[in-house]
């Protein structure tokens, strides 16, 4: 079973829309909506946007669908300055970038007392996901790397950079290394999918509006063909 978690009902519509749904539960001021999606057994849910969200989202994925894959897509900010809006980025791994227990030793972003610093996505799923963007999005480039995490909206020159110097990621949401933690800790395996929306800078907000319809589109074709390579 394939759980497909979106942030916002934006990021999960376009998915719902092309789905054979077969039953929805209401769970922790979520839907979860079941079904067939390009013949294969998925839950795509509106997780809520944060880390907390999205981590018990991904739990109620595990125990009630026993879900053994999770997918997690939606928009992000670029750290990289090859990476154009409109981009993918297909997650490596991922940190959280708000986490800070260095005053016990621990490097930033690493949770304290657990054996990883960052939580590796599935090679064949990043892989799959590559491909299946290549195909269903050749008028934009693919891009594989860490995706930082954190419960704030980056739209500031200064805080990018510190991102970018402390943690050479590639994008910046505010859910999936939740998820990915969540996939570690469940053994279950995870691949994050971003369109590029914004620069994550100081030019985030005129960027933002503009682009996330775009970017959404763009990652609905990518999860449809991907979930028909799984």
């Amino acid at each position: 079973m394939i759980g497909i978690i979106g942030a916002m009902d934006e990021e999960v519509a376009g998915l719902k829309a092309e789905m054979e749904v077969e039953e929805t539960l209401d769970a922790a001021a979520m839907i979860f909506v079941k079904g067939k999606l390009m013949r294969k057994d998925v839950v795509v849910v509106r997780s809520g946007i944060g880390k907390v969200n999205a981590g018990i989202c991904a739990q109620i994925l595990v125990d009630r669908f026993g879900v053994d894959t999770l997918i997690n897509t939606g928009i992000a900010g670029s750290l990289d300055a090859d990476i154009d809006i409109g981009d993918i980025v297909i997650s490596t791994d991922a940190v959280q970038h708000d986490m800070d227990a260095t005053r016990f030793g621990y490097e930033m972003g690493q949770i304290p007392r657990l054996e990883t610093f960052s939580f590796r996505a599935d090679e064949k799923l990043v892989e799959a996901a590559v491909a299946a963007n290549q195909e269903a999005n050749p008028e934009i480039h693919t891009f594989t790397g860490r995706v930082l995490s954190g419960d704030q909206f980056v739209a500031d020159q200064d805080v990018k950079d510190r991102l970018v110097r402390l943690y050479g990621g590639k994008c910046t949401e505010m859910e999936g290394a939740a998820i990915a933690q969540a996939a570690y800790l469940n053994h279950v395996s995870y691949v994050i999918i971003r369109a590029i929306s914004d620069k994550a800078d100081n030019s985030a907000v005129v960027d933002y509006p503009t682009f996330e319809r775009q970017a959404i589109a763009h990652s609905v074709k990518l999860v449809c063909n991907l979930i028909a390579r799984i």
